[in-house]
């Protein structure tokens, strides 16, 4: 449960009637309306190309659990939402325009891969759908029963589960969840390439990847995506991840794009976490959630001065480090989807732009992205092919 003081703020509260600067209007209605035909100079709007693949600038992450309650699904930071609305989300999503939808076997297990399957019959081939492998996962059961598991036969396996719950027959683009050290990375490629000629997947990427394994598959292979955390709050990508992506024309996807829901206004300096996982990351501990506010000050005074929301401001921000950057990000309401796919027509002036990351980079963000015991996924690299 989150505890929030009488001045902690809610996205719905900061936008004003209206978007200005390029950014868009929300409606009554809930529709998203332009305000001019074509984006303004400096805007996000313009196609992101994920390798070969190209997706509207602004994706919907769908990770959902059990509620034990099967109407009613959670997210992992404390937020309900009726399986229903989260089907109408997912297709309302598309209706506007986003064309990027990613889930994984993991959330739930299985769940958020049947609800999404459920929520784009219909309208399959109007989406690049992203799904990811790579945790021990019992095919039948759902059930963790382990650590990380690569092995091509157990990729195999989770692939056929994917397809099934997904209802189709190819998946877009499927990432590796997490780099498993035990098994070499071309020999994962191996399976990814056999797969993809039997037309079962047409593009594969890697999730927080080591440096020498995202070279060592993209020879392999070459790679459409590297899907990292990536928010004003954790620019870890930017020093090595990011310039690589460059380099080799490999698209990239945030996940946490909002931090969390941090850069949303979900938290205040008073606010504490009595289960779940945002009571064990460490920025948002009580002795470093109050000094990291600095940040959401910044936000939120950019987002004042746009007359848009906090959120709208962070995606935008994003969208704008590299033009093969495409956010997801998740959320429980209908009308923060609605707000996120409006961020995409927000835009800066170069001296705005260099204002707002000179006031960012000012800020020292106190405490580790993520607990010790998951963080020991991130940045692996597998042992040489034999």
């Amino acid at each position: 449960m989150i505890h929030r003081d009488s001045t902690s703020l809610t996205r719905r509260g900061l936008i004003l009637s209206g978007v200005a600067l390029g950014a868009a209007a929300i409606l009554p209605s809930g529709k998203v309306a332009a305000q001019a035909a074509a984006p303004a100079a400096g805007a996000t709007e313009a196609r992101r190309m994920l390798g070969p693949v190209g997706v509207a600038p602004i994706g919907l992450g769908c990770q959902w659990s059990p509620s034990g309650d099967a109407a009613v699904l959670n997210d992992q930071y404390g937020g309900t939402i009726p399986r229903d609305t989260a089907i109408r989300m997912i297709r309302e999503a598309v209706d506007h325009g986003v064309t990027l939808i990613d889930t994984a076997e993991a959330y739930g297990p299985f769940l958020s891969e049947e609800v999404v399957g459920e929520a784009l019959q219909g309208i399959r081939d109007q989406v690049v759908l992203e799904s990811k492998f790579g945790w021990e996962i019992d095919p039948v059961t759902g059930q963790r029963t382990g650590g990380l598991n690569s092995r091509p036969d157990h990729i195999r396996i989770a692939i056929e589960g994917m397809l099934r719950r997904l209802r189709t027959d190819r998946i877009d683009i499927v990432l590796q969840h997490r780099v498993d050290p035990a098994v070499p990375i071309e020999d994962v490629a191996g399976v990814i390439s056999d797969l993809m000629a039997e037309g079962k997947l047409l593009h594969w990427g890697l999730s927080e990847p080591g440096i020498d394994t995202i070279r060592r598959a993209h020879a392999a292979e070459p790679l459409a995506v590297i899907q990292n955390e990536y928010s004003m709050m954790w620019r870890g990508p930017e020093s090595e991840v990011l310039p690589l992506c460059e380099e080799l024309g490999i698209g990239f996807v945030c996940w946490s794009p909002m931090a969390m829901g941090f850069l949303g206004g979900k938290m205040n300096a008073e606010s504490r976490f009595d289960a779940g996982i945002l009571s064990r990351i460490p920025r948002f501990a009580p002795d470093a959630l109050p000094a990291n506010m600095a940040l959401f000050d910044v936000v939120q005074a950019w987002a004042q001065e746009k007359q848009v929301t906090p959120a709208q401001i962070a995606l935008a921000w994003l969208s704008v480090q590299k033009p093969f950057v495409v956010p997801i990000p998740g959320t429980t309401k209908l009308e923060h989807m609605r707000e996120n796919i409006a961020a995409s027509r927000i835009s800066f002036s170069p001296e705005e732009l260099a204002q707002l990351t000179a006031q960012l980079d000012a800020v020292q963000i106190k405490g580790a992205r993520l607990p010790e015991a998951v963080l020991q996924f991130s940045g692996v690299d597998t042992p040489a092919k034999s």
